[in-house]
């Protein structure tokens, strides 16, 4: 198993190393544009290795897509990172073309990959790479789902004074501030629906809170968040390449489900060996498919900006 990450600063760096740190591949393949960066990431992680038991081998290379051949599965994390006061979909110019030229040197040497796609804004990245690349639509996966509801769990837990490892909780829609839809109805601790727990007025809280998550922490350091990011790549990685079938939210191609067509967008879906499998419906009410529209309206609207470029 081979899995190559393109973009070695920190949210690449970081997933990386989780990949490495779980075993999930006998090579990892760090690239990126500036020369010497991804091989001194590299090399900080392989004398790590006797540390944390680990014998993945992890190669650094500047640009060099020759050394990813091979790749099943490849993270794209390059681009501009958010700044305090940007939004996500402030980096659509930018990074649009850096996530079209990476797609395109990847399949070059690796024509049976499966793509993780973690560039912001996130959904209109995995569109650009469903329809620049012309790939079936279950081996394109944008990563947003995963690490916003591990933000949602974060924040239950908190109000629960809980576990984050006793919650159940799911983001679907768009990964935006404004665009993201935390499912409170269905969030449980240990099965107990969380709602029988915390009032109407805490979970509107801890939903908001959800919402703003990356602002947070962007505004708080100065930059993107990288180490629940990396994990997340990590944690969905590792459902793809050990065949797991885990339900985790992913943004993907839909082609009517949840009433939408034509778009990238969050939802639950099945995640195996040849990429997401099956999308899981689960049965939104009338208020939440009402959000669930509106996030697909916003996320058209940044999808148009690619016809403007």
């Amino acid at each position: 198993m081979k899995i190559t990450v393109v973009g070695a600063g920190a949210v690449g760096a970081t997933a990386a190393d989780n990949i490495a740190r779980r075993g999930l591949a006998e090579e990892v393949i760090l690239l990126d544009i500036k020369e010497g960066f991804a091989e001194g990431k590299a090399m900080d992680m392989m004398q790590t290795a006797a540390l944390n038991g680990f014998d993945t081998k992890v190669k650094g290379v500047t640009n060099d897509y020759a050394a990813t051949a091979g790749t099943d599965v490849v993270v794209i994390t390059s681009g501009i990172p958010r700044k305090p006061g940007m939004t996500r979909e402030e980096l659509i110019g930018t990074n649009a073309s850096i996530v079209k030229g990476v797609a395109e040197n990847i399949l070059k040497y690796s024509p049976n990959v499966i793509f993780v796609i973690v560039s912001n804004p996130m959904d209109t990245m995995t569109y650009l790479a469903l329809k620049t690349t012309g790939l079936p639509k279950n081996r394109i996966i944008g990563m947003g789902g995963a690490l916003d509801s591990s933000r949602f769990k974060f924040y239950l837990s908190q109000a629960l004074n809980s576990s984050p490892n006793d919650v159940q909780g799911v983001v679907i829609g768009g990964h935006g501030d404004t665009t993201m839809i935390p499912l409170t109805r269905l969030a449980t601790l240990n099965s107990l629906p969380v709602s029988n727990v915390l009032d109407e007025a805490t979970l509107n809280k801890v939903a908001a809170d959800t919402m703003v998550g990356g602002a947070t922490l962007t505004k708080l350091i100065g930059t993107s968040a990288w180490y629940a990011p990396g994990a997340a790549v990590a944690f969905l990685v590792q459902s793809i390449v050990c065949d797991e079938k885990k339900v985790l939210p992913c943004c993907v191609y839909l082609d009517g489900e949840y009433g939408q067509k034509d778009i990238c967008l969050g939802v639950p879906v099945v995640l195996g060996k040849t990429g997401w499998e099956k999308i899981v419906d689960y049965k939104l009410n009338a208020a939440e498919q009402e959000q669930f529209n509106n996030s697909a309206d916003a996320v058209r609207k940044m999808n148009d900006v690619l016809n403007t470029l």
